[in-house]
């Protein structure tokens, strides 16, 4: 019998209470749930059993990305497979606001997929590749199909690490100023860029500026990061154009990555969503 459960955010497991919250879970194809009990094998097999330990009467999570999240028992572990049997479902809460869209000018593919781990474990919701004066890359023709596949595998590898209830949204690829001709912010949503140029203002400030101006909570916010070269004058131009302050992280220069990772911490921090 598999229950449904709207609030209820944890469960009992050898005789202890556990949070749903800190509860491993794996993402899986939605077909894969129409049985009661499901039968798991290949790489999801291996991780479950080899890499996170789990054996006969372990409990976690199964993902299918429709919005549930479905508590399941293992009832038993052979070479090949692995039985587990639906036990719950529930619906998973929306993760906090604001939520953080992060674009972020093509870097080397290293570079790209590190900082992509990073935003899944940090919670970010969305990234965008974009193509600027200094990208490593210049349009999506560098970019093949077995790139992007790999791009979502590091998703939800990441996501399954890290324990996120939802999948970060990778956005297809476009140029800086397609993407800042679709930049239509609400009254609710922020829109910055980071620039190790004249920046002035530090994002911390900013955002506790902002803060306390807004007179409703902020929904989204939509960060623009540089690649290894930065942004360029002319770039930096059609920014203020659209509205969006430059803004630093300090006098020292970061790696992309290290930029990225500071800039979603502050900002979930600022908004105690981390």
């Amino acid at each position: 019998m598999v229950r449904l459960h709207g609030k209820k955010n944890s469960q009992r497991q050898n005789g202890k209470d556990i949070s749903f919250g800190k509860m491993r879970r794996f993402w899986i194809d939605q077909d894969f749930l129409k049985k009661e009990t499901l039968s798991i094998s290949g790489d999801l097999l291996h991780h479950i059993r080899d890499v996170c330990r789990q054996e006969v009467g372990s409990h976690f999570e199964l993902l299918p990305g429709d919005g549930h999240a479905y508590f399941v028992e293992v009832v038993s572990i052979g070479k090949k497979s692995l039985e587990v049997r639906k036990l719950e479902v529930r619906k998973i809460p929306e993760p906090s606001r604001p939520w953080i869209h992060l674009l972020l000018s093509v870097p080397k593919f290293a570079t790209f997929e590190s900082t992509l781990e990073k935003m899944c474990e940090l919670g970010v919701a969305e990234v965008t590749p974009i193509f600027s004066d200094f990208s490593f890359i210049k349009g999506s023709d560098k970019l093949s199909e077995s790139r992007w596949q790999r791009w979502q595998k590091i998703i939800v590898s990441a996501s399954q690490q890290s324990g996120r209830g939802h999948l970060l949204k990778l956005h297809p690829a476009v140029s800086l100023k397609e993407s800042l001709k679709d930049f239509n912010p609400r009254p609710s949503d922020l829109g910055l860029f980071l620039y190790e140029g004249d920046a002035r203002r530090s994002l911390k400030t900013y955002l506790e500026d902002v803060g306390s101006s807004k007179d409703s909570p902020l929904e989204k916010v939509w960060v623009y990061v540089g690649s290894e070269g930065g942004f360029s004058p002319a770039e930096v131009g059609r920014f203020n154009e659209k509205g969006l302050p430059s803004l630093t992280l300090g006098d020292q220069v970061l790696r992309v990555e290290t930029a990225c990772v500071a800039i979603a911490s502050i900002i979930k921090y600022h908004f105690e969503s981390i």
